[in-house]
């Protein structure tokens, strides 16, 4: 299959104004949101699937006929609550990803009225993944196998890429992995955050299959936002300020530091004349989970405030920008090509504008009041933009386009002036409060559809020959089968010791010192080796270019049959599309016929819808009622267990007194019951002393040079006393 851009003139990321005469309409799309409630006033009909109508609530007065006014509005196509966030995007925002990957720009934004569902259908929910995390799955499906290693692009803080040699980028990441690991692990993360797993099922998972799989690929992301007219870096870790404390009410300081609030960032103009943010952070990411973490946390810094028509209103325009770096591998498709030259970058921006809003309606005071003005005055800005564009492509005039006048327009000026594609969701709130401003809403959207933009050429990466790495692929793999039937390893070809191996399996070369003038042998030994080790190089380099040769046939083979089946390929693809006009033709006819049905049936799904809605209200009711009853039945059970312990330990704990007090009786008794037996002792050896000395009628100081026997008694008695006396009690537990 031919390669996108194959045979024409590359062009590198940010080239000036293209020079094609070819040029596309902005792509306008409406999506219509359910009703909130069943007693709202639909004021949007959906005709066909291109037209919708809307219609003047029952209190709005009467035109100057005496009748209620209609208008029609047309669009690329029309999306009706039934539509689905995967519908949306593979006819939305899939062509922008596989521009994407075929390095063209994109800018997807999504405009309408507070309240219609703008960040719904560019972020989701959970189970409804919106645009932005289905992009990001459809890029890293499609180059997953191709991604290069961290740190090989590196952006230069120009708005450009460059590439680091295999030294370098193992360095940096070296110091990334030497650096402790700050809120990366899933415990770190809040549980409120959603994951990307819960947005996405499998079965919606989608991937493009015209990736140039000799080029490697790296993906940056980067996320803004533009408050009151200033862009701040929601990616951005805030700095602490060791100078100033942080002070609360009362004159006592929290902490040493404190956060310094974020510093606005500025617009630059490239060598290019493409604008970009400075200063602004870009991440490297390697899947769609990392990507969308770092959305996540850039979007928990997002400005988002509870107003009278929204509870979760967006006070400031959010931009996530995907930044695709991709180049070619070399010759032997083994490595990228060192050149900086080669390196094609291409972005998709996604933009959720806030929504406009009158203050009547709010009744903002202070802060709000000011977003209020602010968001309101560059959307006036965005329209008046669209105007003067629209004004200068039908009437040949040459005005100037205000895009300074804010930084959302003055950011997007090159996509306009032909850097990429233009698509706009124009989200739409069907409840009759609303008509006054869906109809300027509608006019916006009427208008940007007669702005063209220059269509944007095609890139080619270098002119290199395709499948480069398939070839290198199937030579190292044939090569590993090789060496593994003759009893090698398996990976020899990404041995770094295959050719030492190589060398020791040839013979040995004999020692060659010349000793005796006459000796002959050694020459001839060393000869005999040297001619045996050439004749093995050459079967050697034989056999490699056989080899060669053979896959060489074999990747022609290949090729012969990809073209076989391309042409094949191509040849269906034209009868499909001769059959999808057919069917197109048919179902314009049906549409026609039955337009009165889809619009009866239209009425009967905003019904279902609101009974739906009531019905997982009760559901949720019952479910937080059912929640509390266990939770109450759990605590009661709780306390009847910390009862029956608290018991337990009372019981335990008297028992434990009791036997104390026992061994403590017991232990005073035997101490008593061993005095009363000293006692018994004395008074029977006295006893026998007396009656043996009344006896002999001698006294015991007749005898010096003997001991006397009442001496040795005493001490007899002494000794029995000391080792009868009871040992000191332990110390009573508390």
């Amino acid at each position: 299959m031919q390669r996108p851009g194959k045979g024409k003139t590359p062009r590198r990321h940010g080239p000036k104004k293209a020079s094609n005469t070819e040029k596309d309409p902005v792509g306008v799309y409406c999506r219509i949101r359910p009703l909130g409630g069943e007693d709202e006033e639909c004021c949007v009909e959906m005709i066909s699937s291109s037209t919708i109508q809307l219609h003047a609530p029952d209190g709005l007065k009467a035109n100057r006929n005496g009748e209620y006014k209609e208008t029609q509005y047309s669009f690329k196509k029309v999306f009706g609550i039934n539509t689905t966030q995967m519908e949306l995007f593979e006819d939305v925002a899939r062509p922008l990803v596989e521009d994407l990957i075929h390095c063209k720009n994109g800018l997807l934004f999504t405009y309408g009225v507070t309240g219609s569902g703008k960040t719904f259908t560019m972020t989701g929910s959970p189970g409804e993944g919106g645009l932005l995390p289905r992009s990001l799955d459809m890029l890293f499906n499609s180059i997953g196998p191709f991604q290069a290693k961290r740190f090989v692009f590196k952006p230069d803080d120009k708005n450009g890429m460059e590439i680091q040699g295999q030294v370098d980028a193992l360095l940096e990441r070296q110091k990334r992995d030497s650096q402790p690991l700050v809120s990366k692990t899933p415990s770190s993360r809040q549980k409120t955050d959603p994951e990307f797993a819960d947005m996405i099922s499998s079965e919606e998972a989608c991937k493009s299959d015209n990736v140039d799989e000799d080029c490697c690929y790296s993906v940056f992301v980067s996320y803004i936002e533009v408050y009151n007219n200033y862009i701040y870096d929601l990616l951005e870790d805030a700095p602490f300020d060791p100078i100033r404390p942080k002070w609360l009410g009362g004159g006592t300081p929290v902490r040493n530091n404190e956060f310094i609030p974020p510093q606005s960032k500025i617009l630059r103009e490239d060598q290019n004349h493409n604008m970009y943010v400075a200063g602004c952070t870009e991440v490297e990411v390697k899947s769609t989970e990392e990507a969308f973490e770092v959305f996540w946390k850039g979007q928990k810094k997002r400005r988002i405030a509870n107003t009278q028509l929204n509870r979760e209103s967006s006070r400031s325009h959010s931009v996530f920008t995907v930044k695709l770096a991709q180049a070619p591998l070399d010759a032997d498709g083994d490595h990228i090509l060192q050149d900086k030259n080669q390196v094609n970058v291409s972005q998709l921006c996604l933009v959720d504008l806030a929504g406009s809003e009158r203050t009547s309606r709010t009744r903002a005071e202070g802060s709000r009041l000011r977003e209020a003005g602010n968001i309101n005055q560059s959307l006036m800005t965005l329209r008046t933009c669209m105007e003067v564009l629209r004004e200068n492509q039908m009437c040949g005039t040459n005005r100037m386009v205000p895009y300074r006048d804010s930084k959302v327009t003055h950011l997007f000026k090159n996509y306009f002036d032909g850097e990429g594609k233009v698509r706009m969701i124009v989200c739409v709130n069907p409840k009759a409060d609303d008509y006054d401003e869906t109809m300027l809403v509608m006019r916006f959207a009427e208008m940007t559809q007669e702005v063209e933009v220059a269509r944007p050429v095609d890139r080619p990466i270098c002119g290199l020959a395709a499948g480069r790495r398939h070839r290198n692929q199937a030579f190292k793999d044939e090569l590993s089968r090789r060496l593994e039937d003759r009893g090698g390893p398996s990976n020899a070809v990404d041995d770094p010791a295959l050719l030492n191996r190589i060398i020791e399996s040839l013979p040995a070369v004999p020692p060659c010192e010349l000793v005796d003038p006459a000796d002959d042998q050694t020459l001839q030994r060393l000869i005999e080796v040297l001619e045996k080790r050439h004749r093995m190089r050459q079967m050697m380099t034989e056999q490699v270019n056989k080899t060669a040769s053979t896959l060489s046939s074999m990747l022609q083979q290949l090729d012969g049959q990809l073209n076989a089946k391309e042409t094949v390929l191509h040849e269906q693809r034209s009868k499909m599309g001769e059959k999808e006009k057919l069917i197109i033709n048919q179902r314009t006819e049906i549409e026609r016929l039955e337009k009165k049905s889809k619009t009866l049936e239209y009425k009967i799904d905003i019904l279902q819808k609101t009974t739906e809605m009531y019905e997982q209200d009760k559901r949720s009711l019952q479910q937080e009622l059912e929640t509390r009853e266990q939770r109450l039945h759990r605590e009661l059970s709780e306390r009847r267990r910390m009862e029956q312990r608290m018991q337990g330990m009372v019981t335990d704990t008297k028992h434990k007194w009791e036997k104390e007090c026992e061994r403590r009786v017991n232990a005073k008794q035997l101490e008593m019951q061993n005095k009363l037996w000293v006692k018994d002792e004395k008074l029977k050896q006295l006893k026998a002393i007396v009656t043996e000395s009344g006896g002999s009628g001698s006294c015991p100081t007749e005898h010096p040079d003997k001991p006397d026997r009442p001496s040795r008694e005493r001490d007899r008695i002494l000794t029995q006393k000391r080792s009868a006396s009871p040992s000191p009690l332990p110390p009573f537990p508390q």
